[in-house]
């Protein structure tokens, strides 16, 4: 069963880093609007919404545990995963991936999700959605 496009936030601080890997993220069938550095994801936070928000290994240290209060602040529907980190004791990440995690993986952490963007149009239907 094919689940639905997610429209993702990725922001990166390397625009290389950013521009390559955004177009694997689309090619995998997601909507994906990049944003480098931190000021251009909270500009992003604050005209659109998003199903996801990926914050990416070459973004600061700082910048991945700042932003994901902001994107909460933002829509706390939104999930958030962050690249190159432990979130597991961080209140508003809902995934991380390990330092060095390839983007395969991460593909597959964002498979992985519950993220409401992603359940299954059948099933949605199913359950009354």
């Amino acid at each position: 069963m094919a689940k639905s496009k997610l429209r993702i936030l990725y922001g990166e601080g390397d625009g290389d880093v950013l521009t390559a890997q955004a177009a694997v993220m689309e090619k995998a069938g997601h909507i994906v609007q990049p944003a480098e550095g931190r000021k251009a994801v909270d500009e992003a936070l604050k005209k659109n919404s998003f199903d996801l928000v990926v914050l990416g290994a070459t973004l600061t240290r700082n910048d991945r545990h700042h932003l994901p209060y902001m994107v909460k602040k933002a829509s706390a529907e939104t999930s958030v995963l962050v690249m190159h980190a432990d979130g597991s004791r961080h209140p508003y990440v809902d995934a991380c991936t390990d330092t060095g995690a390839s983007l395969e993986t991460v593909l597959a952490r964002i498979e992985s999700m519950k993220i409401a963007g992603m359940v299954p149009k059948a099933a949605g239907a199913a359950a009354g959605r």
